[in-house]
């Protein structure tokens, strides 16, 4: 059935008949509004996404955008990711439109696409200042930036990266540790691991301990180059009795590394992760770890992203949330040398 057959059987104008499709429900009286769907329910009359969007302006459409992702890695590689994903969708789809995710290498090979798809708003996880600048310079719809630097005349959405890095060393030390290692994914002079870096490196300073250049190991998400830093630390000679990763997945790989080579999570080297994921309770032992609400994090971003498609205007915020110490088992007391 046609919109011009319903418009007939209703006895109705077209306009009437698109304005309920639509939504203009201001446009058309309770009683033509009500006729008119309960037609369109017995027909199981299905609106035109496409038509939709060209009368209306709108795709319904959001776009998550996860960088720095190439042939060799997929977002379901990375728990975190898929965390973040699920948790977008969900508030999305509670709104009535569509997520589109897209997984890329660089920030600004997106931009053509979600001009042409015609997307009402977009989501970008973990985008650089340069390629924030760069995609508010050249996108045509409003966007908001999760896990990234605060940047002016951006809206960008966080958790408190800095706190969570002093939180992880400041256990490890309050613990009685102070040969603490530090693991994390390559970082440079700004972002999500750098920040968390310097709170580990302060807390370190700040109780005496320093953490020198030998004291950083590189990891990453993928489990075998994870598996080989526990090997590093395992075999280093300064015998570290803790040691910091920066990301779940990659904590549990190098106690994977350490069993190798025969030593015992918490007993010989304590290990404290970094995301609250599920597998933290899955791995032995149970992961100490801090904690980031990520249902919280997605609903902030979206609440941001709506507001400003609301608005039409764009918003200057770098909210950051709160993390917290989650206690479990991988992380031992030990006398103070």
């Amino acid at each position: 059935m046609t919109i011009k057959q319903i418009a007939e059987r209703a006895g109705v104008s077209v306009a009437s008949v698109s304005n309920v499709i639509n939504g203009n429900y201001h446009k058309v009286s309770a009683q033509t509004r009500e006729r008119i769907e309960k037609i369109i329910e017995e027909s199981d009359y299905t609106p035109n996404a496409m038509a939709r969007s060209l009368a209306t302006q709108q795709s319904r459409m959001i776009s998550l955008v996860i960088p720095n992702i190439g042939d060799y890695f997929t977002f379901n590689s990375n728990p975190y990711y898929a965390e973040l994903i699920a948790e977008v969708e969900k508030y999305v789809r509670a709104r009535d439109y569509c997520l589109m995710i897209r997984c890329i290498e660089r920030c600004r090979d997106i931009v053509p696409m979600l001009s042409s798809w015609n997307v009402d708003g977009a989501l970008f996880a973990g985008a650089s200042s340069e390629e924030i600048r760069e995609v508010r310079k050249n996108l045509q719809c409003p966007a908001v930036f999760i896990d990234s630097p605060g940047e002016d005349g951006a809206a960008c959405v966080g958790v408190d990266d800095y706190r969570g890095g002093y939180l992880s060393a400041q256990h490890l030390l309050n613990n009685g540790h102070r040969d603490i290692a530090f693991a994390a994914p390559r970082f440079g002079a700004e972002g999500v691991i750098f920040e968390r870096f310097r709170g580990f490196s302060d807390a370190c300073r700040d109780r005496g301990v320093e953490l020198l250049p030998e004291d950083i190991f590189e990891v990453d998400t993928i489990e075998s180059n994870s598996i080989i830093a526990g090997n590093d630390i395992a075999l280093s000679a300064k015998k570290y009795t803790a040691v910091g990763v920066m990301s779940d997945l990659s904590a549990c790989g190098i106690i994977e590394g350490l069993r190798q080579c025969g030593k015992r999570v918490p007993d010989d080297i304590s290990v404290i992760g970094y995301d609250n994921l599920p597998v933290c309770s899955f791995c032995t032992p149970k992961l100490t770890t801090i904690s980031q609400d990520i249902e919280l994090k997605a609903k902030k971003a979206g609440d941001l992203l709506f507001s400003i498609m609301g608005d039409k205007e764009e918003k200057t915020v770098f909210e950051k949330i709160a993390v917290k110490l989650e206690e479990r088992e991988s992380v031992k007391r030990i006398v103070s040398q």
